[in-house]
């Protein structure tokens, strides 16, 4: 056997252990009527897709969400900017996963100038206290940051091109990802800077391997919730694939610049 078939083998081994758990998990938010928010933010093919489909694929469909949305509708920006997402907030009992969020606003919005710089800093300025009062009313919110470097974008970008089963993520935006990649970066950093904070802090995710940052994502998942026989040694996340944002990450190599 390859040491390729051998990486493929341990990773589904792991990943069914690692599933079995998130069951566990998903039983005990039923039975305490929990509420557990999960935001995927990174840069276009970042993994998003691919790591939400691992976490749910054995979830119970009734009690589990992923929100998806697209562009906003002349009603959206009309309306106070969070009100579209308040809509998709978790009940007692369910796990959301937001892939992207109004980080949106952040992000891509900023970049490719989809809102004015007022609309930008007005976010930048209540954001913190929206996720507070969504944490305070008893949300378990988990942020995730899935970083990849500026050639795996472009390798996957171009996979995007030529795979006829993934046309569907193939968007106007994808052209402008590489041209814009310092301009994202600089978004990336404002973003971390401003909100990053104890009630709801970034986890950055190294994922130019796919497999490994799922695994990750999924321990650290685990070892973050509580939950009733945890199986404690195999939720142990590597701290050097997954970690707490901190300013210093962003000149010691450990996020992509």
């Amino acid at each position: 056997m390859s040491k390729k078939q051998t990486k493929t083998n341990d990773y589904k081994d792991t990943l069914r252990l690692l599933q079995i758990e998130l069951v566990k998990l998903q039983k005990h938010i039923i039975k305490k009527n929990e509420r557990i928010l999960i935001i995927f933010e990174g840069r276009d093919a970042g993994g998003k897709d691919g790591t939400i489909k691992r976490i749910t694929q054995y979830l119970s469909p009734r009690e589990t969400r992923i929100v998806a949305l697209g562009k906003p509708s002349d009603r959206d920006l009309s309306s106070w900017y969070f009100q579209r997402y308040v809509a998709h907030l978790p009940a007692a009992d369910e796990m959301v996963f937001f892939n992207r969020s109004w980080y949106n606003r952040a992000g891509v919005e900023r970049v490719m100038g989809f809102c004015t710089d007022k609309q930008y800093h007005e976010f930048l300025e209540t954001v913190l206290d929206f996720e507070q009062m969504l944490v305070r009313s008893g949300i378990k919110l988990l942020k995730y940051y899935l970083d990849i470097s500026r050639d795996e974008q472009k390798v996957r970008l171009k996979d995007r091109q030529q795979n006829p089963l993934k046309q569907w993520k193939v968007s106007p935006i994808d052209k402008a990802a590489q041209k814009h990649w310092d301009d994202y970066s600089l978004a990336r950093n404002t973003m971390f800077a401003r909100t990053h904070h104890l009630l709801a802090p970034w986890t950055i995710v190294g994922a130019d391997d796919k497999q490994t940052a799922r695994l990750n994502v999924i321990k650290d998942m685990l070892f973050r919730l509580n939950y009733k026989d945890k199986d404690e040694v195999l939720i142990l996340p590597d701290t050097n694939i997954i970690f707490n944002y901190e300013e210093s990450c962003l000149q010691n190599g450990m996020i992509a610049p």
